[in-house]
């Protein structure tokens, strides 16, 4: 039995220690995956390869150099008088076409909230759902027509409930006033709390080291310490 507990607690410690390598070497697979659906057609189009001794890697690591200095450009004039003035002519445009307008301004007004204080949204707060008992993230983009506010007799709020970690998608719902939850937490922290997943660094994850057995992982961690 001693040696079943000894066996158990050090696979269990182990698995503490290897997990979180592999959810990162995995989420990164991800991002490379993804980064490289923009890096190699810049590749391609600018035949990279020949001017890098026609090692693709290198060429891929040169045109996402490239792509991340472009953006930067990008956000520096953004923020200089000419860049506003030439972006919100680009953004009046987008906002002519119907359905473009739409996702452009909802893509945007997510991107915004991640970054400044001020944003469209009027607040975070907690609605049940999609059940009883299970709480989710919310976000009020303002009151309900007059036409659900007669049919409910209260008033009523559309909440975005954002998926995660991607929060330019997630659903419309629209709640009564008791149903819905006001945080004290700005739209920022909400929104950070959604794209990391709840992985909050003001808190740290200690419920994995709660869950082992008692005394499974005392030593281990007081001699990584050492």
């Amino acid at each position: 039995m001693k040696l079943t507990g000894a066996l158990k607690s050090s696979f269990v410690a182990g698995l503490i220690l290897i997990t979180p390598l592999a959810v990162t070497l995995y989420v990164l697979r991800l991002v490379v995956n993804w980064s490289l659906q923009f890096v190699n057609p810049v590749v391609q189009s600018t035949r990279l390869t020949q001017y890098t001794g026609n090692i693709e890697a290198v060429a891929q690591v040169v045109a996402a150099v490239s792509i991340v200095v472009s953006i930067t450009l990008l956000g520096y004039l953004a923020q200089k008088s000419v860049g506003q003035q030439l972006f919100g002519s680009v953004g009046r445009v987008v906002n002519v076409v119907p359905l473009v307008s739409i996702i452009y301004g909802s893509v945007r007004q997510v991107a915004n909230s991640l970054v400044e204080r001020k944003t469209n949204y009027d607040g975070v707060v907690l609605v049940e759902y999609p059940r009883d008992g299970l709480y989710s993230i919310g976000l009020v983009t303002g009151e309900s027509p007059q036409a659900v506010v007669e049919y409910t007799g209260q008033p009523v709020y559309n909440v975005f409930l954002p998926n995660s970690p991607n929060p330019t998608g997630g659903r419309l719902v629209l709640l009564p006033e008791d149903e819905v939850h006001e945080l004290d937490m700005s739209v920022r922290q909400g929104m950070r709390l959604i794209v990391t997943t709840g992985m909050n660094d003001e808190q740290p994850p200690t419920a994995a080291v709660d869950a082992l057995p008692d005394g499974a992982t005392a030593d281990y961690f007081d001699n990584s310490r050492r």
